[in-house]
């Protein structure tokens, strides 16, 4: 079964259209299987109250769909965010109070400007047209939910994001470094004996309690991925973020699907030390956040070079 997976980012209230309403916390899952594709839609729920599910749901897909009711500061704040982390496939499309003009004038200079800009009636035969994205490699599966199953035990909710895992694969968990054993692989209700980049799987595992895992964790082969608590990037600060950042200021740090907190050791070079360790590779990007801010709350970013 092939899997495209989208973030629908802007007015979340066409999902419905597309899928059948999942997991749903402070992001939800909208998923339809049609022609032997299984497609997922992910909205970051609770932004923009909360920054954090903003970054996390743009993270877990291939392609972004964003469509626009209003013009805010929030618009703002997606159109840097999917600038920041590079997604450059997407389909841009807004309502008839939108202005169009005022709209290309906000994405100029961004990732989202090379979007493909489709009326609101068309979006669902453009999005038909999308084709797979899959990457090879080592196995890894991003986590973004889990629970206990009455009779089944740990549940892992995550996506492939690169190579393949297979029903009694041994992976281990990062960053923490248990051991943990696939015993079955679920595709929306399906149960199958492997799922292939970028499946989205419900897997049931042994060796971990949903206590030991968090949003974020990643499941891979050992000696695949790093794990620091200390971290060196090439920030870049955000242009619309005006206030100045000093040594020893607290933020929140974005990598992947993790959140963190951070303190900022060294301005030059930029490094963080977090408040618990993270994985990831090296090249990875890491986004600073300040939460409370009233105006923008994406500091800054760069990607990690140790």
């Amino acid at each position: 079964m092939k899997s495209i997976n989208f973030t629908l980012l802007g007015d979340e209230s066409i999902a419905k259209d597309f899928g059948k309403k999942g997991t749903a916390t402070d992001i939800t899952i909208y998923d339809k299987k049609e022609s032997g594709i299984l497609r997922t839609w992910t909205i970051p729920t609770s932004f923009p109250d909360k920054i954090q599910p903003l970054f996390q749901a743009i993270n877990m897909g291939e392609y972004v769909i964003f469509h626009i009711s209003k013009l805010d500061k929030f618009v703002g704040e997606q159109i840097i965010a999917l600038d920041i982390l590079g997604k450059k496939h997407g389909i841009l499309s807004h309502t008839f109070d939108v202005d169009r003009n005022t709209l290309l004038t906000m994405v100029k200079g961004t990732v989202v400007e090379n979007y493909k800009i489709v009326e609101p009636d068309n979006l669902k035969k453009e999005i038909d047209l999308l084709e797979p994205v899959s990457t090879d490699g080592k196995s890894k599966i991003v986590i973004d939910h889990c629970f206990d199953v009455k009779g089944v035990g740990t549940v892992i909710l995550g996506k492939v994001t690169q190579g393949k895992v297979k029903q009694y694969d041994n992976l281990k968990l990062f960053p923490k470094g248990s051991d943990v054993m696939v015993k079955s692989i679920q595709m929306h209700d399906d149960t199958v004996d492997e799922a292939v980049c970028p499946a989205r799987v419900g897997l049931a595992a042994k060796g971990v309690t949903p206590d030991d895992i968090q949003r974020g964790d990643i499941l891979s082969l050992p000696d695949t991925l790093l794990v620091s608590q200390e971290i060196e990037i090439d920030y870049i600060q955000n242009k619309f973020f005006k206030d100045k950042v000093i040594e020893n200021q607290m933020f929140l740090v974005n990598i992947g699907l993790q959140i963190r907190p951070a303190k900022i050791s060294s301005l030059s070079p930029m490094k963080l030390s977090l408040g618990k360790p993270a994985a990831y590779e090296k090249g990875d990007i890491c986004v600073i956040l300040k939460p409370e801010s009233t105006s923008i709350r994406i500091v800054g970013s760069g990607k990690i070079t140790k």
